[in-house]
């Protein structure tokens, strides 16, 4: 038996409209029973985070760093 590891991409935040991890496409229920899943039923979750993750919003909740930067320089200029 083959174990499947996380998904998890450390960008864990959910967002509000789709209730899937901005990161990884999984649920809250999901995160947390990951370990507890049989390998089956983490195969079966695998298979529809990409879809998932095609419906998730992906702006940025807050400014990144490199938006921050970019921003600036246009000021300055």
């Amino acid at each position: 038996m083959t174990a499947i590891e996380s998904p998890c991409i450390l960008v864990c935040s959910i967002d509000l409209k789709t209730g899937y991890c901005f990161g990884c496409g999984r649920t809250r229920d999901e995160i947390s029973g990951w370990i507890g899943m049989t390998p089956e039923k983490r195969r079966e979750v695998m298979a529809i985070l990409p879809a998932r993750l095609e419906t998730v919003e992906r702006r940025p909740r807050r400014e990144t760093r490199r938006t921050r930067m970019a921003r600036e320089r246009g000021a300055v200029g």
